[in-house]
């Protein structure tokens, strides 16, 4: 039986785009085996894991376990568990951390506050090394424990501040890798591809090789985001934002905005609106939802979803991208045993620099 990441690699699949989306992440450390759905399939309270899920959901705040490397046997002896917070808007990211005796503690977050990025002095500052994350949960896909727990161990040895993580989207990229506070994933990922993340990292900046995105942004703006470091050879984490992402019509009508009522755009930093979903992209960020975006099957009868992506730099420059979603891809599955579908892509179309104005988004900060 071939495995989706051989299949995904020789496809030669884009990787930008396609990173999960969640603005803030709450990790649990949980040992022992997960299952595929692992809030509620592991040594964590299953009726906690359910409780997560629903305060987290519609908040941006996405919860998934994490564990150290290792073996990984039977076990109900842990009796304490690490917590982190991780919130990844460009300017206004940070680490907050503790250590419980029962991680039932965490319903009593404010998740909404979270999302949004206000941690209120909860917990400890996270001062220590990047977080470094590598899925490796084999029970939602096999690629992920036979080409994840390798790159893991392989981490740990070489003394990264490494986790074992249950889910970042995307089994088919694996090994994946996914580094905090500023929340940029990577896939098909190697010992040197990660150290260089890492080195980066830690310097405020970011590795465009196999990057697939930041988790701030939906898959649209992740695209723009990196046309635009591509464009510039830019890798400071937070010196560009996406400050307007906007659905096209069909037919080349003009760019039309989400249906709510417009409001100025926000400045460099502030959490940015949220694009338009692709057709049969998953909405929640519950760590149980399949994980079938961006990998979607065509949509007939219908023209391809596209967006225009206003990037700033902190500079006072900016660019509106044009993406397209497109699946003009030879078919592949989008997990070990999945059908073949055509993957949709993101597919950037026009990188054009535009001049600010008195009515233009606030580009400094």
């Amino acid at each position: 039986m071939s495995l989706c990441a051989t299949a995904s690699r020789e496809a030669a699949e884009p990787l930008a785009g396609t990173a999960a989306t969640a603005r803030t992440w709450l990790l649990v450390e949980q040992t022992g085996p997960w299952g595929a759905k692992a809030l509620t399939a592991s040594h964590l309270d299953p009726a906690l894991g359910r409780a997560l899920e629903a305060a987290a959901k519609g908040t941006g705040v996405r919860v998934a376990l994490i564990r150290r490397p290792g073996r990984h046997a039977d076990r109900h002896d842990a009796t304490r568990h690490r917590l982190f917070l991780a919130h990844t808007a460009p300017g206004r990211s940070w680490i907050r951390t503790t250590t419980v005796a029962d991680p039932q503690t965490a319903l009593g977050l404010d998740f909404a506050a979270l999302g949004a990025g206000e941690h209120g002095d909860l917990w400890e500052p996270y001062t220590g090394e990047p977080l470094v994350l590598v899925c490796t949960n084999g029970k939602r896909d096999r690629c992920c424990a036979l080409l994840g727990r390798p790159l893991a161990a392989d981490l740990a040895a070489a003394g990264t501040e490494v986790w074992e993580v249950t889910h970042i989207g995307g089994h088919r990229f694996a090994p994946t890798l996914f580094v905090l506070p500023y929340g940029y994933a990577y896939g098909r990922t190697s010992l040197s591809l990660a150290a260089d993340a890492l080195a980066a990292a830690r310097n405020g900046r970011i590795a465009l090789d196999h990057c697939r995105g930041r988790s701030t942004w939906d898959r649209p703006a992740q695209a723009a985001d990196l046309a635009v470091r591509e464009l510039l050879g830019e890798d400071r984490a937070d010196v560009l934002d996406v400050v307007r992402t906007d659905r096209l019509l069909p037919q080349s009508s003009p760019p039309q905005a989400s249906a709510r009522p417009q409001a100025p755009a926000p400045s460099l930093g502030s959490p940015p609106p949220q694009a338009p979903k692709p057709p049969h992209e998953t909405t929640s960020h519950d760590t149980t939802s399949r994980d079938t975006a961006p990998h979607d099957t065509v949509v007939t009868g219908e023209e391809a979803p596209a967006w225009t992506v206003t990037v700033a730099h902190s500079d006072g420059r900016a660019w509106r991208v044009t993406v397209e979603q497109r699946t003009d891809g030879a078919p592949a599955p989008a997990s070990c045993g999945a059908p073949l579908d055509p993957p949709a892509r993101m597919a950037v179309t026009a990188v054009t620099a535009v001049t600010a104005t008195a009515d233009s988004p606030a580009l400094s900060g």
